[in-house]
């Protein structure tokens, strides 16, 4: 997709998304779930209902797929298969939410697509109308649909239009802070596959911008403002690394550099784009969280660092870290990429949600 870029035919990430269409499956009913691509609150999203009887009202859950802000779609196979397995497995009404993507969109348009559908879904005759029991509705999403989940479920605790509360979080190996991209993490998996550190840095300022300023200053970790220094307290990995992740690394506060990019793209100093710059204040009311980290990705240690701070503010916190695993291990559960890691991944998620959803 590079090779593309740097001969003119088009940006990187129109490349990577021709990829994507590829994995496009059509909306398929089985015989557990009925599957439609509709739209809520006038964004498309695709919807699973769940077939087998239920006894009561059934357990709720809006997810959001990974790609950088920039990829990916709920109609892809690997996430049509998870979507479909959570479905089934919970008996569960789950809505699959395609946002807007970057280059074309850039924040906070993702963020409020998916914030639309989820205030949307959560009123109670929408609920009713699905047959979803307003206590048992939860917020997911993997990566960047990781980030959007965590971002989510901060915003509605301030919303007072929304009376429903969330039960449950699950945020898969999330992306949640832009601050500094020289974590133990980014430094032993910079060239790992799946997701390098470039790419990483690549997908948090398209995000934001097509400018190639914000990505260079990213790649350097000098994009933040002298005057937002005091938020490094937020995201300093050696208080809220456990001391194995820290990996013998020493910790170096990022230097500042100059207030122009903040100016000009504040969106990445926003705790919608980054939810790790949330307030102790503001993480305490957040409901029982799920979190997932990989050995093997440059996100470990932002998923580690959020599961530190909610527990240190009283949230119930569940953090399964997998030495085995690397970013994206979740996706490798369609053939012919079947990967046992996969579904180990996959039936624990899915056993967490049982059991707290």
């Amino acid at each position: 997709s590079q090779l593309a870029e740097q001969l003119g035919l088009m940006h990187s990430m129109e490349a990577l998304m021709i990829i994507t269409t590829a994995e496009y499956v059509e909306p398929k009913s089985d015989e557990n779930v009925t599957v439609t691509d509709t739209e809520l609150s006038n964004v498309p999203v695709r919807l699973f209902m769940p077939r087998k009887a239920s006894d009561g009202l059934r357990r709720g859950l809006v997810y959001f797929h990974g790609g950088g802000w920039c990829l990916g779609h709920a109609g892809m196979k690997s996430y049509d298969r998870l979507t479909r397995r959570i479905a089934s497995g919970l008996n569960a009404v789950v809505v699959s939410v395609n946002y807007r993507l970057a280059p074309q969109h850039h924040f906070p348009a993702q963020f409020e697509d998916v914030y639309s559908v989820t205030k949307f879904f959560l009123q109670s005759h929408v609920l009713s109308q699905y047959g979803v029991d307003p206590d048992r509705v939860c917020v997911a999403g993997d990566s960047a649909g990781g980030n959007l989940a965590a971002a989510v479920a901060q915003q509605l605790l301030e919303d007072p239009e929304v009376k429903t509360k969330l039960r449950a979080q699950a945020l898969i190996y999330p992306a949640l802070q832009t601050l500094d991209l020289d974590l133990p993490s980014y430094r032993d998996n910079k060239h790992e596959p799946i997701l390098t550190k470039s790419m990483m840095t690549r997908f948090w300022s398209e995000y934001f911008t097509r400018d190639p300023s914000l990505r260079e200053a990213m790649a350097s970790n000098s994009h933040v403002p002298p005057e937002s220094s005091h938020l490094f307290q937020l995201v300093n990995w050696s208080s809220l690394l456990p001391e194995e992740m820290k990996k013998g690394h020493v910790y170096t506060s990022p230097v500042p550099g100059g207030s122009e990019l903040a100016q000009k793209y504040p969106g990445f100093l926003d705790p919608r784009a980054a939810p790790l710059l949330a307030s102790d204040a503001r993480l305490r009311p957040l409901p029982p969280t799920y979190v997932l980290t990989c050995e093997y990705d440059v996100l470990r240690d932002d998923g580690a660092m959020y599961a530190q701070r909610l527990r240190a503010a009283g949230v119930p916190v569940t953090h399964d870290h997998a030495k085995d695993a690397f970013h994206g291990a979740m996706m490798f559960v369609s053939s012919p990429l079947e990967l046992a890691v996969g579904h180990r991944l996959l039936n624990r998620l899915i056993e967490w949600l049982d059991e707290n959803l």
